[in-house]
């Protein structure tokens, strides 16, 4: 690909996205001066409007750079048509409790409707126009990948094999291959891929990249991650980046346990006729429990019974083995399987909540069984256990269910280092998507395994014994 057109990706990108914001507001405010503003007490006149309007656009890019709408190029078509609509409506939620503030009355909510279908429309229109012009000036990347461990390396390449319209991996070279071979090499590609590789040769290239302006792709090891969420420091005029390595400190912990405490208290009141239903469509198919109790590990290894709507058969291990469900297990009850892809089974999760055993975002609690399983091959898998285990998290959203436990563990340090209060309002607005395309992260493991596959082939290429 030409590295000049490349340049101006992001200026056609930013018109593109500017198109669909103006369209999308401009529906908006047709329903707003023909409908909503001839009912209020003083009618807005036209720098009124403008401010309106400008607020609306405003929280629409706000809701659409949190659900990743805009990312045409990207992300597949279906994803971002859902995507954008799922912001739009977002939008539309808080545009009309403020006009029915403005209004001091709860207004019709019909025109409101009848906007949303129609910019749905648009959106539809949008994605697969855009997307075929994007897709035409810029192709897939000639991608070569450089690795060290081939496993992890084959299973990436797999995954970015799906993009096609973005990535062809058009060679895999080993780093045993030497520096100077690969460099040679490098300017034949569009940009390179560097997946699990050891230290030194991997500085080097990342150099020589960073020196001739060439497009890299980093695969981080967890060294990285930590890294990644240091401070930066001086010591006179020396440059230190630190890392304090403590989880969260006091303060954050706090702030997380009162959001928790508010959140899952709102959410047990909304949830509540939806746990009833559930809870009657599980005792009326088979008479058994309702509910379903399992022995997690928190923060700090603590043990807590983690709480589920029983979406399997009963005694669904009654051969004492510990497993993950699989694509297509047979333990899943019809219920169940509805349950499981709206993703209710975990609703009772939200008095795990407001008891202090779980906080709303944070790692995926495991089974002690299978955390020792992962553990053993992968002793920095407790590294996860530095906060309190979550309903939703990063490798909740990002992840499948049968994700690897080391990509897992790489998703859940992102989020203890980076950790922020508004990161934990993104996460949970980013969940409400999945239960749109339960197809993105309920994808069970393979038949056969009991947990997500694991080797030791999956672990980081290790320099002299450090990673």
């Amino acid at each position: 690909m030409n590295r000049d057109k490349e340049k101006y990706k992001r200026v056609a990108l930013f018109i593109d996205s500017l198109v669909l914001l103006t369209w999308l507001t401009s529906a908006f405010g047709i329903i707003w001066i023909n409908f909503y503003n001839a009912q209020m007490q003083n009618s807005f006149f036209a720098k009124g409007n403008w401010v309106l309007f400008g607020l609306y656009m405003a929280i629409l890019w706000v809701f659409s750079k949190i659900y990743r709408g805009l990312k045409v190029g990207t992300l597949k078509t279906a994803d971002i048509i859902v995507s954008q609509i799922l912001a739009t409506f977002c939008t539309n939620v808080v545009a009309y409790f403020q006009i029915s503030l403005i209004a001091r009355q709860m207004l019709e909510i019909g025109p409101m409707f009848i906007g949303m279908l129609y910019q749905s429309a648009v959106i539809v229109i949008w994605a697969l126009v855009s997307g075929a012009i994007i897709r035409n000036l810029y192709p897939a990347k000639n991608v070569v990948m450089l690795y060290g461990n081939e496993h992890p390396a084959m299973m990436l390449a797999e995954k970015m094999s799906r993009r096609s319209d973005k990535y062809l991996v058009s060679e895999m070279i080993n780093v045993s291959m030497g520096f100077d071979y690969i460099t040679g090499r490098l300017e034949e590609f569009d940009a390179v891929v560097i997946c699990d590789t050891p230290n030194d040769i991997r500085n080097d290239i990342l150099k020589y990249c960073f020196k001739h302006s060439i497009r890299t792709y980093l695969v981080p090891k967890i060294s990285d991650i930590i890294v990644r969420g240091s401070d930066n420091n001086e010591l006179f005029d020396t440059p230190l980046i630190t890392s304090k390595n403590d989880g969260l400190g006091i303060e954050k912990r706090a702030i997380k346990r009162l959001s928790d405490i508010i959140m899952s208290s709102i959410g047990i009141v909304i949830a509540a006729p939806f746990m009833i239903i559930t809870a009657l469509a599980i005792k009326l198919y088979d008479g058994g429990p309702i509910l379903y109790k399992q022995t997690r590990y928190t923060i700090d290894k603590k043990e807590f019974k983690l709480l589920k709507f029983r979406s399997m058969v009963v005694n669904a291990e009654s051969d004492g083995v510990a497993r993950l469900a699989s694509a297509k297990d047979k333990r899943i009850t019809p219920v169940g399987k509805i349950i499981r892809k709206i993703r209710f089974d975990e609703l009772p999760q939200l008095f795990n909540i407001f008891k202090g055993d779980m906080s709303v975002v944070g790692p995926r609690p495991e089974r002690p069984e299978i955390h020792a399983q992962y553990e053993k091959e992968m002793p920095e898998f407790s590294f996860r256990l530095k906060v309190k285990a979550g309903l939703t998290g990063n490798a909740q959203v990002v992840g499948k269910y049968n994700t690897t436990p080391y990509d897992k563990l790489k998703l859940d340090l992102m989020y203890i280092e980076k950790y922020s209060f508004a990161q934990d309002i993104m996460l949970i607005l980013k969940t409400i998507k999945i239960i749109f395309m339960p197809e993105e992260s309920t994808e069970g493991i393979k038949e056969g395994q009991a947990t997500a596959e694991i080797t030791k082939k999956e672990t980081e290429v290790k320099d002299n014994g450090k990673t």
